[in-house]
């Protein structure tokens, strides 16, 4: 009955029909389940007498006499008295003449609306009305009044009219499906009362109950698939034998040849690591850890101690760039150990990639590291112990799903992309999560500043004196080419511009996305041998690019970017012994725009600016989500901290009774609406 489709149901124009459907309503259960973004209170009247100017005025009288006035300039006024047991006040509505048939003369009506002071007098000015019928309950007005999210055409005065019949008529057929032990632990409201008090709310107390009800409904879902998936990988893994041992002697000797010492945070990661390795089923784990933190040694010494209990451990990367990266740095770190260490992406050739896959399949390679093309078909592993995503979020559950099709490995999900912790274990609340939330000694906070278009040049000439004491610069833009419709730089136009008229005795190099494979290597290359003074770029150089003689980072269009992708790119630089800076230009800035590039002057903790950037422009807008499955949330925030946990509190205790939701039918057709959780760009 709930799925009715609302063309049989209401009685309205094809029109209406069509944008409700282009907001997603399309049936009985959708219209009731689509909330009010916001209340205006209307529900105190004031006296004619006591009316002020400042603020809206709700009154209850009677309009004693009404009439249209024709001006000569085309425009139709409507004019009359409205009074009340204190006085009579003016009101005034602009081009709707049919008021004056409309609205009735001695009867009782609610207005409310500002007042206007002009010439002397005061007047209401296009005040919304609503005729007081002794049988009806008010909805416009007299009440904490509904406002919806609108379109042209579709307005909230209409959506309330549609509204309030339906929820009076087909409440009842909403089952609560919320466990009894669930609504007494919190204190709930039962479902079929929180939806009909978040449309017409009695009162302020039953509205906030309202919304609680709902806002941990959303984040009770999302926690109970999230945990029921956590429990499949690790039950579907068994019979599981893949048990790592700690090969604490060889640990030692690793740690003993680094250049430098453990950050307390690195040490506790790897504990929770390696506690995780000697379970009898699968870690799946997400490492959190700025950038700079350390994330990739952690890693390292993990996968040492899987290939030391002799199993085989893969690293996959976003890009060629970031996983040639890992292949240098795991082959150094590893060096004294004769490790048979593998690369494999795009480039590597027909040849090359049948004989690493043999050497795979045939377990004579410790460790294969590289792009989507470890998940293509045709790849297999003799004896896959740990599987290394780098970047996570740029992969989906898809690819997580082939890796564990490799004889279920223990998974190790890294990001340098900073994820509020409310964020995180609620989009990834079925992997166990460890933060690295200390950076190594010596790393050093790199000074921000917003550059104003007037110390442009200023800006360039000490860059250039910064090259010539030897340092080198990236500068971001945007774009590959230029645009016509947004008006930011472009980097093929930015390089030649640079080029030729404000770096003429420097060395730049141009660094996009459409460069073939070798180019790209070849530039950056270049760039770490120094041999490139500035390196012109677009965001391809976001995650894991690693010259520590770059110093310098200017990023063009600032406001273009989130504040977790500006971090990224100031992370690129500060990584050697030298002072570091960043700068950001930008167009013209938003009240949002300003609030996030002081941000980023003040804060140089890339979680603090996550949590900002979730509370300015939500999640959808952060991680891609809304492209990739998760749900909208109408009532719950990703920033309530306190109603997620409860939320997945109580998620867990049913899971630990009934992982399948056998005895909980209606919370199972609940979760099963749900679409699939990931972000993947």
């Amino acid at each position: 009955m709930l799925n009715s489709n609302l063309a049989n149901i209401l009685r309205t124009t094809k029109k209406h029909l069509s944008l409700l459907d282009s907001l997603g309503v399309k049936t009985v259960k959708d219209i009731l389940l689509y909330f009010p973004r916001d209340y205006n209170d209307a529900s105190q009247f004031t006296k004619i007498i006591d009316i002020r100017t400042d603020q809206i005025n709700v009154i209850r009288g009677q309009l004693t006499n009404l009439f249209n006035i024709h001006t000569k300039y085309g425009k139709k006024i409507t004019r009359g008295l409205f009074t009340d047991d204190t006085g009579s006040i003016e009101v005034i509505w602009f081009n709707q003449p049919h008021l004056v048939r409309m609205l009735p003369r001695k009867k009782d009506i609610i207005l409310s609306g500002k007042v206007k002071f002009a010439l002397g007098k005061i007047s209401l000015s296009n005040p919304s009305y609503e005729v007081v019928k002794d049988y009806e309950e008010q909805i416009h007005t007299g009440r904490i009044v509904p406002v919806y999210h609108e379109t042209e055409g579709l307005s909230s005065k209409w959506l309330r009219e549609k509204l309030k019949p339906l929820v009076d008529e087909w409440i009842s057929l909403f089952e609560e499906y919320l466990p009894e032990e669930v609504i007494k632990e919190h204190g709930l409201i039962d479902y079929q009362t929180a939806i009909k008090n978040v449309h017409f709310p009695e009162n302020d107390a039953l509205l906030l109950k309202a919304r609680d009800r709902l806002a941990f409904d959303e984040l009770f879902l999302l926690q109970l698939k999230v945990l029921q998936k956590k429990w499949h990988w690790r039950s579907e893994a068994e019979p599981f034998s893949k048990k790592i041992e700690m090969k604490n002697d060889v640990l030692k000797d690793c740690l003993k040849s680094l250049e430098f010492e453990l950050t307390n945070a690195q040490k506790r990661v790897l504990k929770e690591i390696f506690e995780d390795l000697q379970q009898p089923f699968p870690m799946s784990r997400l490492l959190q850890g700025d950038v700079g933190s350390g994330k990739t040694i952690v890693a390292a010494l993990a996968a040492l101690n899987v290939i030391k209990n002799s199993y085989q451990v893969t690293v996959m990367a976003p890009t060629e760039i970031l996983a040639k990266q890992h292949y240098q740095t795991f082959i150094k770190v590893l060096s004294k150990y004769s490790l048979n260490i593998q690369f494999i992406a795009g480039s590597t050739t027909k040849k090359q990639k049948e004989e690493i896959i043999r050497q795979m399949k045939t377990g004579t390679v410790d460790m294969v590291i590289g792009t989507h093309a470890l998940i293509q078909e045709g790849i297999g592993f003799k004896n896959l112990g740990l599987a290394i995503i780098d970047e996570q979020h740029r992969f989906g559950v898809k690819q997580r799903e082939i890796l564990k099709s490799y004889g279920s490995p223990h998974l190790l999900s890294m990001t340098a992309t900073p994820i509020p912790r409310t964020l995180a274990i609620t989009i990834y609340g079925d992997q166990d999560l460890s933060i690295i939330d200390e950076m190594p000694k010596g790393r050093q906070e790199i000074l921000t500043r917003v550059v104003p278009e007037s110390k442009r040049m200023e800006a360039y000439h000490w860059v250039e004196d910064q090259v010539k004491k030897g340092r080198q610069t990236f500068i971001i833009c945007p774009l590959i080419d230029e645009s016509d419709i947004l008006e930011v730089k472009s980097v093929m136009k930015e390089y030649t511009f640079l080029s030729e008229h404000i770096f003429p005795d420097l060395k730049l190099g141009l660094l996009h996305g459409r460069l073939k494979q070798e180019e790209k290597d070849k530039i950056m290359a270049d760039f770490k041998d120094n041999k490139i003074n500035i390196l012109v770029s677009t965001s391809v150089i976001e995650v894991g690019i690693d010259v520590p003689n770059a110093t310098i980072m200017i990023i063009e269009g600032s406001e273009r970017f989130g504040l977790a992708q500006l971090h990224q790119f100031r992370g690129r630089v500060g990584r050697g012994e030298h002072k570091s800076y960043c700068f950001l230009f930008t167009g013209a800035l938003s009240e949002e725009g300003t609030t996030r590039m002081k941000s980023m002057e003040k804060y140089s903790s890339g979680f603090k600016l996550a949590e900002i950037d979730l509370e300015l422009r939500g999640p959808g807008e952060i991680y891609g989500i809304r492209q990739s499955g998760i749900p909208d949330l109408k009532m719950a925030s990703l920033t309530d901290f306190k109603t997620i946990e409860k939320a997945r509190q109580s998620a867990q205790k049913i899971i630990d009774k009934d992982p399948l939701l056998k005895n909980n039918s209606k919370l199972a057709e609940k979760i099963a609406e749900l679409t699939e959780i990931y972000i993947q760009d």
